[in-house]
């Protein structure tokens, strides 16, 4: 029997891991903080503080530090006015406190365009990049959109089997790391209904291998994104990549992306989530959408299951984390949350959640009925 890395070629490694854990607390911060100018450092450690510190997950460890830079700069010029993106003064706040705990090493990662290793292109997003390399504790940085650093792939399979792949190839930074952390933003998702902590998971599948571009052997210099493999199925991973378990499943994007995200979910589990509710915008996930609105809901979260902490951000913009397809803010697709929770991934049910600080109602900030623009 041919083995996965006699198809591959040395392309990509297929030692599979897998990445079990107890399920951790469900205590879920949330802090006042209108704007920027403020003590994010402090609201932070406030929050850390709130959910049981962070030392027991990042102390003398390699943290991850997954960001969420979304869009494509080829396709949709940098829009500074515009705040759909990680912002630079949390970043260097979080690997402050990270460091502060006692972390080894805090690799920041991300996948984006173009798939270079070239930090000209982390400092377009504004990233202090001096101050973060300062910041108490040794600083990597890599674009895990292909290979990156690393000399092969590594094939993670997903615990108990997946909703729509077996396993899924990964760049080594999430593999090699001792504890991974989510920022992403409080926002909408046009195909996701909201986007926070599970769904900046998905931005975990190189394009180098899940991109339209990919090809029949895997593309190093993706140009493409992953509508075509991932959100409508129209085309298939390169050979030695796990193919689909079920061709005959929907290609609809609304059925395949909230799955794929509860798959990551698992497959990269995440150890602490922040989401950033300072200043975000509504109606969708970035510019391409349509009549998307800037909001300021004035809040941050934090917590160490990412389904709780997603279920706590629902509730703050005015949503029922149980909500189904067809209501509010599920305009298109399935809830990735309930998908999750399926699968043993944490608690969407707010009275098993504890909330510390800020409470849910003096946290409310209504973002309407969802992501019910059009995509450019």
């Amino acid at each position: 029997m041919v083995s996965r890395r006699e198809l591959l070629g040395g392309f990509a490694a297929s030692a599979a891991a897998s990445f079990a854990k107890p399920a951790p607390a469900n205590t879920v911060a949330i802090a006042r903080c209108r704007n920027y100018q403020e003590d994010i450092y402090g609201k932070l450690a406030g929050m850390f503080d709130q959910i049981g510190g962070v030392g027991s997950i990042v102390k003398n460890k390699t943290v991850a530090l997954k960001l969420n830079l979304t869009g494509n700069p080829r396709r949709f010029p940098l829009d500074p006015a515009m705040p759909y993106r990680t912002q630079p003064d949390t970043v260097l706040a979080t690997v402050r406190l990270l460091a502060k705990a006692g972390a080894k090493r805090v690799r920041i990662i991300e996948t984006f365009f173009p798939a270079k290793q070239d930090m000209a292109l982390w400092g377009r997003y504004a990233l202090d990049v001096n101050a973060i390399n300062n910041a108490g504790c040794k600083v990597e940085w890599e674009n895990c959109q292909n290979l990156g650093q690393g000399a092969k792939y590594v094939t993670v399979k997903v615990p108990g089997g997946g909703y729509i792949f077996p396993s899924y190839d990964l760049n080594h930074s999430f593999v090699d790391c001792d504890a991974y952390v989510s920022m992403s933003k409080l926002k909408n998702h046009w195909i996701a209904g909201v986007t926070m902590s599970l769904k900046n998971n998905f931005g975990i599948t190189p394009c180098s291998l899940y991109g339209g571009d990919c090809g029949a052997s895997g593309n190093e210099d993706p140009q493409q994104e992953r509508g075509p493999v991932c959100h409508n199925g129209a085309r298939t991973p390169p050979k030695g990549v796990a193919q689909e378990i079920d061709l005959s499943s929907p290609r609809d994007f609304g059925y395949r992306v909230p799955r794929i995200v509860a798959d990551l979910a698992r497959v990269r589990p995440i150890d602490l989530s922040i989401v950033d509710g300072v200043e975000s915008i509504r109606g969708g996930e970035g510019v391409w959408n349509q009549g998307v609105q800037i909001i300021k809901p004035g809040v941050m979260l934090a917590g160490k299951n990412p389904v709780c902490v997603d279920a706590v951000c629902m509730a703050v913009m005015g949503y029922d984390p149980k909500a189904t397809r067809g209501s509010k803010p599920f305009v298109r697709g399935d809830n990735t949350l309930l998908l999750a929770e399926a699968k043993g991934v944490g608690t969407t049910d707010l009275a098993k959640i504890e909330v510390a600080g800020l409470s849910i109602k003096d946290a409310l900030h209504d973002f309407g009925p969802g992501p019910v623009g059009h995509t450019i």
